[in-house]
């Protein structure tokens, strides 16, 4: 599996307009719900707020990755947000957010947690990371993911 069969390219804001974190974890499952109207927008916004009350998602200066787990969901879907002014996150290190990559899992696809958050993680420790910040459309963030 490579993340670009998670990360559709439909599922991809290079401009993100929420200022909060709140926001655009809105604006990023809405990405996915428009492709999915099988979940339920607030139960993915419950699952992924849920799973940030216990631990806020923020990995790397300036990068997080929240994920939930849907109950009525049977697959993987993710979504790739780029804010460019950057969004209070709660992070440790006090830095704000430029690029979020939601995850959203349901039934047998939760055992692919770890492994998705691993091929994440080497995206995070290339240089692939400075492109997908610079990219200017999802075509190019898309291209990059197709790598891994």
């Amino acid at each position: 599996m490579r993340l670009s069969d998670i990360f559709d390219i439909r599922h991809i804001k290079t401009d993100l307009e929420s200022e909060t974190k709140g926001g655009a974890l809105e604006e990023l499952v809405e990405a996915i719900a428009v492709l999915h109207p099988e979940l339920d927008r607030r139960e993915m916004i419950d699952a992924v707020s849920s799973r940030e009350n216990l631990m806020n998602t923020a990995v790397m200066p300036g990068i997080a990755v929240p994920h939930g787990y849907c109950r009525i969901f049977n697959g993987v879907a993710g979504a790739v947000g780029i804010s460019r002014r950057g969004i209070e996150y709660g992070a440790d290190d006090h830095s704000p957010v430029h690029c979020i990559f939601l995850i959203l899992l349901g039934g047998e696809s939760r055992e692919n947690h770890l492994y998705i958050l691993g091929r994440l993680l080497e995206v995070f420790n290339s240089k692939a990371i400075s492109e997908i910040e610079a990219a200017v459309n999802a075509r190019e963030i898309y291209d990059v993911l197709r790598r891994f």
